[in-house]
C-alpha cells in the first residue's frame, strides 16, 4: 500500500511540474478569451505592394488544379522578399491569379500574384499578444507541433487530476471538509449549467 501510494505521489507531482506553465497560460488565457469583449485591440496593418521579376514571371504555369502549392523558385523569392515561410502551403490559381492565404496566431496574411502584370499584393494583420495567447489556447492556425502539444498537456492534466483524486481520497479521514469541497465543485457548475446555460 505504501509503494502504491509513493508511486501515487510521484505521479501527482512530475504531472504537476509537466503541466505547471501549460496551466498558467489555459487559465489566464481562459480569463482573456471569457472577457474577449471588453479587451479593446487595435490591429496593426502591414500593405506592401511590389513586382514579381519578369524572369520569375515567364516561369510561372498554372497548375491543373485550383488549388496546388506555389513552385519552388517563386515560393524561395517571396519568403527572401517578405520574411515569409509559406512552405508549402496551398495557394488558390486562378487563369490570372494566384491568392494564398496566411493565417497565424495571433494574426491574419495574404498575397497575391497578379499573374498578368506581375504584380505581388500582400497584406499582414498583426493582433497582438492577448491575440496570440488566445489563438494558442483555442489551438487556431497553430500547426501539427502544437495540435500534439495539446493533446500531451491534457493526458498530463488527466493523470494530474486522477492522481490528486487518490489522494484525495487518501488523507479525507483527517480532512472532514475534503467531500464537500470536491462535491461544491461538481455541483456549481452544474446548477450553473442547468440553470443560466440556455
Amino acid at each position: 500500500m505504501a509503494l502504491w501510494l509513493g508511486t501515487v505521489r510521484q505521479w501527482h507531482w512530475i504531472s504537476s511540474a509537466l503541466c505547471l506553465v501549460g496551466m498558467l497560460l489555459f487559465a489566464i488565457t481562459g480569463i482573456t478569451l471569457n472577457h474577449a469583449a471588453q479587451i479593446s485591440v487595435k490591429p496593426r496593418v502591414e500593405n506592401r505592394e511590389f513586382a514579381l521579376p519578369e524572369e520569375l514571371l515567364q516561369t510561372l504555369q498554372i497548375p491543373a488544379e485550383e488549388k496546388a502549392p506555389l513552385p519552388t523558385q517563386l515560393a524561395s523569392w517571396l519568403d527572401g522578399e517578405l520574411n515569409l515561410s509559406t512552405g508549402t502551403r496551398m495557394a488558390e490559381w486562378s487563369e490570372d491569379e494566384i491568392y494564398l492565404s496566411l493565417p497565424r496566431p495571433g494574426g491574419d496574411a495574404w498575397l497575391s500574384v497578379d499573374l498578368a502584370a506581375g504584380a505581388v499584393f500582400f497584406e499582414s494583420t498583426d493582433r497582438g499578444w492577448i491575440s496570440y495567447l488566445n489563438d494558442l489556447h483555442k489551438g487556431r492556425n497553430t500547426g501539427t507541433a502544437w495540435f500534439w502539444f495539446i493533446d500531451f498537456f491534457a493526458a498530463a492534466c488527466v493523470v494530474f487530476c486522477i492522481t490528486g483524486l487518490v489522494l484525495l481520497y487518501r488523507h479525507a479521514g483527517s480532512r472532514p471538509t475534503t467531500w464537500p469541497l470536491v462535491a461544491l465543485g461538481l455541483v456549481v457548475p452544474m446548477v450553473l449549467a442547468l440553470l443560466f446555460i440556455h
